[in-house]
């Protein structure tokens, strides 16, 4: 590299010259632009010149930028080409050419200038304006700016004003859009990383003045050198650098050694698409290196591994003087491919003596020894050979005789580069890079698409998205399917449903493919398992196993369970895990098997994946005739793999199973199983079924299993009686509770008959049989049961046995849904200290009890002592179980609950999206359990008042249930009853009609017209007429749900006082005061009683009779009423509840009545500004406690003669009442009414004297700014 001249901006502000030296060169900043007129060359610059005239250049401007821009960067020094270089003395200006990119490279920084970019503030649109002629730049149409843009490490972008427009790095994708430069030699990459011709496209569009020049500006891109030489015309330059690069990569002599490519010795590769992160690492690998490299490709067969390399040759045949490909097969094809390479040779070097004077027809192994030594002459460095199909690698443990060492057939000197293509993992002779399937569907769509000749399909057709997902990434089954789909007229739907079906025929009748050698996909691996066959039988018969079972995740424990199989080498397989480890290293060598790569948490060993068309291959050719005995012995080692739910990590364990399940289960329905004697094995798998929430598959096996057992061992076995039991289980899931009642006596009878009625077995079923009558609402029926199994327990097994105080837990939960609160929480305790005493206080019937107990205290309003029970329990949860458990993540649900109410709704939200996430990932999203704590998100977002969220999560609950459970199980129902009450909340009158009368028909179908959950619809249907004004309906409804929970519950229940309540709202409704004053004060008396005087329920009913007062005019008696419901509310739920923020809102009410308006303000605006930091500015929209207090503010506003307020919050009142209840809303046209008036009798002259001094508003400083603070956030004033 030449020496550069640099200038010196000096303290002065002075720029001169710094000549060149010998010496280190300081730090500079360097200039890159486009040539204009009056630039300034060096003569304006030396001693002596004119520098009035200089200065006065056009150019001097950019001199003076640079410089100035180089000081506020530190840099004393600069360089600019115009200026720097004498350019009248050839020697210097061809020593600068050929330098140039280094000293762009050394640069500290680089400045370009736009002159043609200006940055002009013109507002909003400034950037775009400029981002336009940036794009449009000639800057970027310059061929010595490519070196100027790729050199140097920190470039800067200027406009003509000299205003900063980012740097290389921040605009880099645009540069890259502009210019089609790799983003990674933007980056800095090494540009050797970077092929010949994609250096050459860099410049394609790009011209210089002089036409010399356009080969001269790429010098530096290419790291050559060469002497300028003007005159001598561009195609002649271009020849001159060819030969340079030449020289560079292939050596001083490539001539002597130069091959031309010989395609017809290569393989076609056809359709080759993707793989660029596999081909720059084989780049990385192979360029660039004083010795010999050598990469060695593997992956299962039909990969396109030979494909990779030839893509690789192809892209980079300029770095190589020669490139040659041998097929490695076996020892015949490597010495008639080295034959094929001498005469390669020969007709390009005639006169070559190592290789004219064997006889290429008689001794092939000469032949080998005289090509491996012209390869080995020192200077013939840049060859490359390609070993393909080395599939039969001479190991230790290979015995066919006919493996080849291919250390043989390797030249000896420590140069050239080696390209090694093999399906096996044991080739280790270079760096290896595991060939793996395309990562993405549309390299898949790109394959079907060009073979087939059906162009478009990646963008909208869903058929052959399908269809690509099936194959799974595997180039030759891609390349086939579109092979096929060239000449019919079969569909990508068609051909998925052959593939499936019919897949060996479908295969056999494909056209071959050339770029294959006559492999097709159902041959492609026989060549493969017959090696596996010959090195290891047990490899061989896992391989053949495998069809039998899912093709992902198959491991060691699974298999465990065959080790009594007559076969000997499954024996042998499956004896212990280090044989197990042999065979499966073996299929994983030959690239038939991997690793699995789930990242699910799972238990157990590792796991073990095939490709699904290795699998396929493994039914329909390893298998070609059914084994009955292997799919029986398949089904025994998943069904007794099925683990408890006292086991650790249960769930885990099954979620793995499940798969393997699904096969066993599409076996046994296709009766392609020998079942005979497994009544055992459907049980179980009735189990897992049940426990992944299929139920439907649940209850086919049980029925098997019932089958099976009552042919096998009699209907009064127990064995046959437990299945029963357990299918009365399942009934009672799938909320079918008469067949569950039927299974339940037919155990009972059976059991009391076979065991007697105090055994064990007969009461675990009397205690599910009182499950079940709790589940139907036959309270009192439960209870029976409960104590009898009880009793019994207490009697065989003492009070404390574990199974006992089960028993006492579930009466527990009876107590609390039939309103017991006190006998609940007895029971609880009870249990509670047993299990703390019996397995200590983190077992998890310890903690599940724990978690009742806090189900019990939120009942109670006790909601701190809640809080404690389930951090207790979840810690607990977290520690024995694990974080993803589903009974911690049940607690989570719940504390969620909690918070929700605790007013805490972000706390809860979090809570909720834990669980659900956790949920999805452990059981999966269609899991009821999951879909509980969906339902559970949906009455959070309802009660947020996100309403569109709140739909979109009841509907996929309801959705996830009607396919779960069916459209009339009571989960199903519960949704649909939701669903209504949030149309109701959205003021969807109509539809929400719809939903409570659905959920109350199925109701009443399912559970009968008494039950409790029956009767809660009724009275959501009650809700739901008093808000459409059908007020005689309402009271049917209300007296229909108030009769029949005093005849379920009693009188003294909550829903029953709940009803009592919902009924004194309506007489309220209806004016009737004083039959509404006497519900309210008996739902209070009993709330008071059954739950305590500052229960939540018992002050909302303080709080309504508060509001009843108001409209009595006992102003006196409301006040009472609402100061303490607001004080209670305060203390249980914390000032900023919502719940407390309603109180608030009916104080404010009550003291508008009494004339007390500075009070009722203050109150409204407390009320408005928590809901605003409770649930933000938007929720408050349309969250319509909100609303009403809006509502409630504006007709103060008014009546306080402010009428620019009240307008305001009208207007935002209707706008979220229009929202959610619709524009023809009773409200909506209350609010419409009273804009209109205040239109008409519009006094807006008044506003600015009179808002501040009507009677009854305060005039204190403080409330002067919360009244301003008020007009900010109505954006008035």
């Amino acid at each position: 590299m030449s020496l550069i001249r640099l200038l010196q901006r000096k303290p002065d502000g002075e720029i001169v010259f710094r000549e060149p030296t010998s010496g280190d060169v300081p730090a500079y900043a360097i200039l890159s632009h486009t040539w204009g007129k009056e630039e300034v060359i060096f003569q304006d610059i030396q001693v002596g010149a004119d520098m009035s005239k200089t200065i006065s250049k056009a150019g001097w401007r950019k001199i003076q930028f640079c410089a100035k821009q180089a000081a506020a960067d530190g840099l004393e020094y600069f360089w600019v080409d115009t200026c720097c270089i004498d350019k009248k003395n050839a020697v210097e200006l061809g020593a600068a050419i050929n330098s140039m990119f280094r000293w762009y490279q050394n640069a500290a920084r680089c400045y370009v200038y736009l002159s043609d970019v200006s940055n002009l503030d013109t507002g909003a649109d400034n950037q775009r304006g400029w981002e336009e002629a940036f794009r449009k730049s000639r800057w970027f149409t310059r061929g010595w700016t490519l070196q100027e843009l790729i050199a140097p490490k920190l470039v800067d972008f200027f406009s003509s004003e000299g205003g900063r427009l980012g740097s290389k790095l921040s605009l880099e994708s645009k540069i890259h859009e502009i210019t089609g430069i790799a983003n990674k030699a933007l980056r800095g990459d090494a540009l050797s990383n970077f092929s010949i011709k994609e250096r050459r496209s860099w410049a394609e569009r790009r011209n210089t003045t002089i036409e010399e020049d356009e080969v001269y500006c790429l010098i530096g891109i290419f790291d050559v050198s060469m002497v300028p030489n003007y005159g001598e015309r561009k195609d002649q330059a271009f020849r001159r650098l060819e030969e340079e690069i030449y020289r560079l990569y292939k050596g001083i002599d490539f001539e002597q050694f130069a091959v031309g490519l010989n395609l017809a010795s290569f393989p076609e590769a056809t359709q080759f698409v993707a793989r660029e992160k596999e081909l720059s690492k084989m780049h990385e690998l192979l360029q660039g290196h004083s010795r010999r490299s050598c990469v060695v490709l593997h992956g299962l067969g039909g990969i396109r591994k030979t494909q990779l390399a030839i893509t690789y040759a192809r892209r980079h045949k300029k770095k190589y003087t020669a490139i040659f490909w041998l097929n490695a097969n076996n020892e015949d094809s490597f010495k008639l491919s080295f034959r094929g390479v001498a005469q390669q040779v020969l007709r390009h070097h005639p006169l070559t003596s190592v290789l004219s004077s064997v006889d290429q027809d008689k001794d092939l192994d000469q032949v080998v020894s005289v090509v491996k030594a012209w390869l080995d002459f020192p200077r013939n460095t840049r060859w490359l050979m390609i070993y393909d199909n080395f599939d039969n690698p001479k190991t230790p443990g290979n015995p066919d005789s006919s493996a080849v060492d291919i250390r043989q057939f390797l030249p000896r000197s420590d140069h050239g580069s080696i390209i090694i293509t093999t399906r096996s993992a044991q080739v280790r002779q270079g760096e290896r890079i595991h060939i793996q399937k395309l990562p993405g569907v549309m390299e898949g769509l790109e394959i079907v698409s060009n073979m087939s000749g059906r162009k478009g399909i990646e963008k909208a057709d869903p058929d052959a998205i399908a269809l690509v997902k099936e194959l799974d990434g595997l180039p030759l089954a891609l390349s086939t399917a579109g092979a096929y789909l060239e000449h019919v007229t079969t569909s990508f739907s068609d051909y998925l449903q052959l593939y499936k079906a019919s897949w060996l025929k479908l295969q056999t009748t494909s056209p071959l493919l050339n770029s294959y050698e006559n492999r097709t996909l159902h041959t492609t691996w026989q060549i493969t398992f017959d090696r596996i066959q010959q090195q290891n039988k047990a490899s061989a018969k896992l391989l053949k196993l495998w069809a039998y079972f899912d093709r992902q995740d198959l491991w060691f424990d699974l298999l465990r369970h065959a080790n009594s199989a007559d076969d000997e080498w499954i024996q042998k397989l499956t004896k212990d895990k280090l044989n197990f480890n042999k065979a499966i290293t073996l299929l994983c060598s030959f690239g038939l098997v991997d690793l699995e790569r789930s990242t699910q948490q799972r238990v157990g060993s590792g796991g073990y994946s095939v490709h699904s068309c290795v699998h396929l291959w493994t039914v329909f050719v390893l298998n070609k005739e059914w084994d009955k005995s292997l799919a029986r012995l398949a089904l025994t080692c998943v069904a007794t793999e099925v683990p408890s739910t006292n086991e650790k990590h249960w769930w885990l364990l099954q979620r793995r199973l499940f798969q393997h399940a699904t096969r066993q289960a599409l076996f046994i329905v296709d009766g392609k199983v020998d079942v005979d004697g497994l009544h055992w094995a459907f049980h179980n798998l009735g189990d897992l079924y049940t426990e992944q929430s299929k139920l439907a598959e649940a209850e086919k096996m049980y029925i098997q299993a019932l089958e099976g057992c009552e042919e096998a061992l009699g209907p009064d076995h127990t064995s046959t009686l437990l299945t029963v039991n357990n299918l009365g289980n399942l009934y009672a899931g799938q909320g079918k509770l008469a067949e569950a009642e039927k299974m339940y006596i037919q155990a009972l009878e059976g059991c009391e008959e076979a065991l007697g009625p105090d055994h064990i077995s007969t009461l675990d079923t009397v205690h599910n049989l009182g499950n079940l009558y709790a589940d139907q609402g036959k309270l009192a029926e439960a209870e029976k049961m409960y104590i009898r199994a009880l009793k019994g327990k207490e009697k065989a097994l003492g009070p404390d046995h574990t199974s006992t105080l089960l028993t006492v837990n579930s009466l527990g939960s009876l107590y609390k849904d039939q309103g017991k609160l006190a006998e609940a929480e007895k029971m609880y305790i009870r249990a509670l200290q047993g299990y703390k005493e019996a397995l200590g206080p983190d077992h998890t019937l310890t903690l599940s009890t724990v978690n009742n107990l806090g189900n019990l205290y939120a009942d109670q309003g006790k909601l701190a002592e809640a809080e404690k029970m389930y951090i207790r329990a979840l810690q607990g949860y977290k520690e024995a179980l694990g974080p993803d458990h589903t009974s911690t993540l049940s607690t989570v649900n719940n504390l969620g609950n909690l918070y929700a109410d605790q007013g805490k709704l972000a706390e809860a939200e979090k809570m909720y999206i834990r669980a659900l996430q956790g949920k999805e990932k452990a059981l999966g999203p269609d899991h009821i359990s999951t879909l509980l704590t969906v339902n559970n998100l949906s009455n959070l977002y309802a009660d947020q008042s996100k309403l569109a969220e709140a739909e979109k999560m009841y509907i996929r609950a309801l959705q996830g249930f009607e396919e779960a459970l069916g459209p009339d199980h009571t989960s199903t129902l519960d949704t649909v009853h939701n669903l209504g009450n949030l149309y109701k909340d959205q003021g969807k009158l109509a539809e929400a009609e719809k939903m409570y009368i659905r959920a109350l028909e199925g109701c009443e179908e399912a559970l009968g017209p008494d039950h409790t959950s029956t009767l809660l619809t009724v009275n959501g249907l009650g809700n739901l007429y008093a808000d459409q004004s059908k007020l005689a309906e309402a009271e049917k409804m209300y007296i229909r749900a108030l009769e029949g929970c005093k005849k379920a519950l009693g009188p003294d229940h909550i829903s029953t006082l709940d009803t009592v309540h919902n009924l004194g709202n309506l007489y309220a409704d209806q004016g009737k005061l004083a039959e509404a004053e006497k519900m309210y004060i008996r739902a209070l008396k009993g709330c008071e009683k059954a739950l305590g005087p500052n229960h939540v329920s018992t002050l909302y009913t303080v709080c309504h009779l508060g509001d009843l007062y108001r409209l009595q005019h006992k102003l006196a008696e409301a006040e009472i009423m609402n100061r303490r419901a607001l004080e209670g509310c305060e203390e249980a739920l914390g000032p900023d509840h919502t719940s407390t923020l309603l109180t608030v809102n009916n104080l404010g009410n009550l003291y508008k009545d009494q004339g007390k308006l500075a009070e009722a303000e203050a109150m409204y605006d407390r009320a408005l500004q928590g809901y605003e930091d409770a649930l933000s500015l938007e929720l408050v929209s349309s969250y319509l406690p909100a609303l009403n207090t809006m509502f409630a503010f504006g007709d103060l506003f008014s009546q306080t003669e402010r009428k620019d307020m009240a307008k305001a919050m009208y207007n935002r009142a209707l706008s979220g009442y229009t929202t959610v209840q619709g524009p023809s809303s009773k409200r909506c046209k209350q609010l419409e009414d009273r804009l209109q008036a205040l239109q008409v009798a519009s006094a807006e002259s008044k506003v600015g004297q009179d808002e501040f001094t009507e009677p009854g508003a305060a005039k204190s400083r403080s409330f002067k700014q919360k009244l301003r603070k008020l007009r900010r956030r109505l954006n008035i004033g």
